[in-house]
């Protein structure tokens, strides 16, 4: 879907599907590098990072496995509850592994914080963070990001992966959804 199908509904584009894309390719460069010769595994927290996941794995040029975690603090509104709950935990030990958590958003940092937790606490060898998109204004936990696609403006945006009540995630684009649509 793009966003002139649904132009009602957003204030504004952010990026691009071509802007996006880009971006996606200079972060696998980046995390080509810094993992040479290791064996990484993603953890794409689903279910905003499917996109995520798709296009950075497809632009690595270094073997990878992947794996997946649901993690909420959301309920079917715009705000976190700020409860952190695993709804579908990793099928994969990590003990001595190095792992990059890909995810679609980081807003207040409170549910990555304690997924990073849970994580460390199985003995991976390394564990790093990758977001598309960054909230800065938004932050309540600190967390250290090391590979950031875009950060943002603390706004409720929708597109590739981003999603209101679990609609439009398909959106190639990314935008800001207009306050008629959830209020």
């Amino acid at each position: 879907m793009d966003d002139t199908q649904i132009s009602g509904d957003l204030t504004h584009v952010l990026f691009t599907k071509e802007e996006v894309a880009e971006r996606m390719t200079a972060l696998a460069a980046e995390i080509d590098r810094d993992y040479a010769d290791k064996d990484l595994l993603l953890v794409g927290v689903l279910n905003g990072a499917v996109m995520v996941m798709a296009d950075l794995s497809r632009a690595l040029k270094i073997h990878c496995r992947m794996d997946w975690m649901a993690v909420s603090s959301y309920g079917s509104g715009t705000q976190s509850s700020g409860v952190v709950r695993i709804l579908k935990d990793l099928s994969t030990d990590i003990t001595g592994v190095d792992v990059l958590v890909v995810e679609d958003i980081i807003d207040t940092g409170l549910t990555l914080s304690y997924l990073i937790s849970n994580l460390r606490s199985r003995s991976p060898a390394s564990i790093k963070i990758m977001t598309a998109f960054r909230k800065p204004e938004a932050a309540r936990n600190a967390v250290d990001v090391a590979y950031v696609g875009f950060d943002i403006p603390n706004e409720f945006v929708v597109g590739y992966g981003l999603d209101y009540d679990g609609h439009y995630r398909n959106l190639t684009s990314v935008g800001t959804l207009a306050k008629h649509v959830y209020s």
